[in-house]
């Protein structure tokens, strides 16, 4: 039993924004209200703790709607576990997987290993997402049914696109019967080719090949019209243009039905950080422009973009420590997401605390149909409790993921979470 007590508690699902107390028990949200006198409460069902949060804010349960897991495959860069272990230590309570993995989430047998695992070794729930095609080619489509049946909440080919729009078209039609979500990774690959960065003025200096906003624009564009012709929801993954942006806030006012994210690592850098020839600043897609990056900001306030999602995809040092155009794209995202995300626009006054909060719970709950992302009694205890003025220093080397490729090591960031709490068990806290 946990009884959080002063708290200001924020569920933007519920609309709330009050000093309330929580109380918990068995796994469940029992009540939300104000002044709850411990003295009241039964002690016989076991272990009971007060939690004085007395400045502090307490939030839905975070949920991460795109995280590479590496299991099974790639468990010398994460596992299930550690990846369940830092998205603990981030403040997230769920995080939603890519099926990159190796052999691919295409089929149930992995989807089921995935869950299964998940539940024995993982801190934190875990939702898979299945493969659109057999393999991540894009021309094959994966057995759907199979995969909503073994347990997938969405269905995403990330890392590659879906290059043939007749493939996705089908696939667009096909996950109406299922109530799946398409989540686009939008890239043209022959515009983007081998460029190792942002096309623009920083990599002409450079001296580096580029890939130009348009490879993902005119995916974007392409998506967007069959999302309109076959009436299904379609979600963009990290949109990184102000192209982008504006083709979906038109698409919205169209009345297509898209939803899209952002990650920490474009709202927060630009090109500009490639200059040092930092592998850990090598990814897809790559780091835009300061104008692109005004952009994802303005999105975000206006919204536009509807998530912020980490993209967590680790590396060991084998596939960064090489040459720059050779490095393999990505960076670990689930330890500072929450921490840049406050930083970097709740204290520009880009968005306010809820409309944060609101990216980081309700919003990913409601694109991919999960239960959580809200307060609600009687239902799972899945809490996030933050604090604004928590100052700490990125260091890679504590980090609970198995990789440490991060472009933030060093930064001091102002704001971040203190606790995690999934089903009312308290698995990280602050020390």
């Amino acid at each position: 039993m946990l009884l959080i007590k002063n708290g200001r508690v924020i569920d933007p699902a519920n609309n709330i924004d009050n000093a309330l107390d929580i109380f918990i028990n068995q796994g469940k949200i029992i009540r939300v209200g104000k002044n709850i006198d411990p003295k009241g409460i039964s002690r016989d069902s076991g272990k009971f703790r007060i939690i004085d949060a007395s400045g502090k804010i307490i939030a839905p349960g975070f949920i991460d709607m795109h995280t590479h897991l590496r299991e099974p495959g790639q468990e010398g860069k994460e596992t299930i576990a550690t990846g369940c272990r830092a998205a603990a230590v981030g403040g997230f309570t769920a995080l939603a997987c890519m099926p990159n993995t190796n052999p691919v989430n295409d089929n149930k047998i992995v989807t089921s290993y995935i869950i299964n695992k998940a539940l024995k070794e993982g801190c934190v729930r875990v939702y898979p997402i299945g493969a659109i095609t057999r393999g991540l080619k894009g021309e094959n489509l994966s057995d759907i049914g199979e995969l909503k049946t073994a347990g997938v909440v969405a269905l995403s080919d990330d890392g590659e696109p879906v290059m043939n729009a007749e493939v996705m078209r089908r696939a667009l039609e096909y996950v109406k019967s299922f109530n799946l979500t398409i989540i686009s990774h939008c890239e043209d690959k022959d515009l983007s080719q081998s460029g190792a960065m942002h096309e623009g003025f920083v990599s002409t200096r450079l001296g580096l090949p580029g890939i130009p906003a348009a490879a993902e624009e005119v995916m974007v564009a392409r998506d967007l019209i069959l999302a309109e012709m076959t009436s299904s929801h379609i979600h963009i993954a990290h949109v990184s243009t102000a192209g982008s942006v504006d083709l979906i806030r038109r698409a919205k006012a169209k009345g297509i039905r898209v939803t899209c994210e952002v990650t920490p690592h474009h709202f927060t850098l630009t090109d500009e950080a490639v200059t040092l020839f930092d592998p850990n600043t090598k990814v897809n897609p790559p780091l835009r422009s300061q104008e692109d990056r005004d952009a994802l900001r303005e999105g975000l306030r206006d919204g536009t973009i509807d998530a912020i999602a980490t993209d967590h995809a680790p590396h060991d040092s084998l596939a960064k420590d090489i040459e720059y155009t050779l490095t393999a794209n990505g960076i670990v995202g689930l330890e500072t997401a929450v921490s840049l995300t406050l930083n970097e626009l709740v204290h520009s006054n880009i968005l306010t605390i809820n409309q944060a909060i609101a990216r980081l719970s309700a919003n990913p709950a409601r694109i991919l149909g999960l239960k959580g992302g809200a307060l609600h009694e009687g239902e799972d205890a899945d809490i996030t409790v933050l604090d604004l003025q928590r100052e700490f220093m990125v260091k890679p080397e504590t980090f609970k993921s198995k990789s440490r490729n991060t472009p933030f090591g060093g930064w001091k960031l102002n704001g971040g979470p203190i606790m995690t709490i999934v089903a009312g068990n308290i698995v990280w806290e602050a020390k």
